[in-house]
């Protein structure tokens, strides 16, 4: 039995990251059939063990679906409590084997979560032992979810809104009182008419053009590089962090480029560029980015396009470059020397790439449906795209597993020279 694992973000009042809700495609009744409960239920947390919390979702708390079965039959109890939000789907009947289930994962210290939550008299034993109730902003009227927050916000409960999919819904949920905040609205622009590039990012996006060039000038990229010192010392300190691995002093920003080779450069510099233009913005938006980047890099040995590899990497990294610059990507895309065919996938057009893409936003969001017709066209094997996407998010953890910070002017930075 393959199985899917995905996570999606959840976020408080400043943008940062809270938690990760993880999807299953295994073990969810709309997925998994089978005559045997017990075997359905077990995947769930089969999976979960299998793969690791931690590996999915760092240090944050994780959200995890659970059917009536797991909860009668306590399996929830072999997820690490710290760390584990019980979130009880809307399916599950709360009859009394519920409650006593919930009862004893709260006195245990479980957190739990309520999904698309609809109020009604038989759900009351399980609001009283609720941590979290989380409203879909999609189907309830605003109304509707701006008296759930009056009603249940004042006995502590924590509400979350989710399928928030447009700015403006984050900002009406906000002013309703929500905590916190799931969705796809951070991965969106917004966008002001006529707005300029600040200065400083305009360095990094001037980088990205450069690197990208068929035959970069790599005098050119040191010139850029030594012009934004912020940038520099971000891409040094990831030069020295676990991702890169070093051995010995790097002593220079031409030592650095030269250790690293071309294919190197362009995703190294690709990164950190997407980094510093996006420090106004939630982490996630880059956390995400350099996933996707990684996912899509990953994917390629199984489509096929190996020696394309790169391509694909620079393809989820812009993806959401929209939403870290506020322009439209065309706009962006028209401004960088990237291949056409990464061009064309990014803007909606049909190719390789395209179904790549495809491929990588119905896995992030869960949809498992059309991630098995995409899989199926390109002939991936789905426990190929589950690995892929495991392997990306501990790459991604790795590549900020170091703080990084802008250093006073008066820093010195004592393993590298300039």
């Amino acid at each position: 039995m393959n199985k899917f694992v995905a996570r999606q973000p959840i976020l408080d009042r400043h943008k940062t990251i809270f938690a990760y809700e993880l999807l299953f495609r295994s073990g969810l009744e709309n997925f998994f059939h089978s005559d045997e409960p017990t075997q359905a239920s077990s995947i769930v947390v089969d999976s979960v063990l299998l793969h690791g919390i931690k590996s999915l979702a760092g240090k944050e708390k994780a959200f995890l679906n659970v059917t009536q079965d797991i909860l009668v039959r306590q399996f929830a109890t072999c997820l690490p409590k710290e760390q584990a939000v019980i979130e009880i789907l809307e399916t599950v009947e709360p009859n009394d084997q519920v409650i006593d289930a919930c009862k004893a994962l709260k006195q245990n210290g479980y957190l739990i979560a309520l999904d698309d939550f609809v109020e009604s008299e038989k759900i009351k034993p399980l609001i009283r032992l609720a941590d979290f109730i989380k409203v879909d902003f999609k189907t309830t009227p605003e109304w509707i979810c701006r008296y759930l927050v009056e009603q249940y916000a004042p006995s502590g409960i924590k509400m979350l809104a989710e399928k928030v999919e447009t700015h403006e819904q984050f900002h009406d949920a906000m002013g309703m009182g929500y905590s916190y905040f799931q969705g796809y609205f951070f991965c969106r622009p917004e966008i002001l008419f006529g707005r300029d590039i600040p200065a400083y990012k305009l360095n990094y996006l001037l980088l990205l053009r450069e690197i990208n060039r068929e035959e970069p000038d790599l005098a050119k990229v040191e010139n850029v590089l030594k012009r934004e010192t912020s940038l520099t010392y971000k891409l040094l300190r990831y030069l020295n962090s676990a991702a890169f691995a070093f051995v010995g002093e790097i002593k220079s920003i031409r030592h650095a480029l030269s250790l690293l080779g071309l294919k190197e450069i362009r995703k190294w510099t690709s990164l950190v560029s997407l980094a510093c233009m996006a420090d106004d913005k939630p982490d996630e938006v880059v956390v995400n980015s350099v996933v996707r980047g990684k996912f899509c890099e990953n994917l390629a040995v199984h489509v096929r396009l190996e020696n394309r590899s790169t391509e694909l990497f620079l393809m989820g990294l812009l993806s959401m470059m929209d939403a870290i610059l506020e322009r439209p990507l065309d706009e962006i895309l028209e401004e960088l020397p990237i291949s056409s065919d990464v061009k064309l996938a990014l803007l909606n057009g049909t190719n390789l790439f395209r179904y790549v893409y495809e491929l990588v936003l119905a896995y992030e969001r869960g949809n498992w449906n059309r991630t098995a017709q995409f899989a199926a066209a390109m002939r991936v094997a789905e426990s190929s795209i589950t690995q892929a996407y495991i392997d990306a998010v501990r790459w991604g953890q790795k590549i900020f597993s170091i703080p990084v910070r802008r250093p006073h002017t008066d820093e010195r930075l004592t393993r590298f020279s300039y």
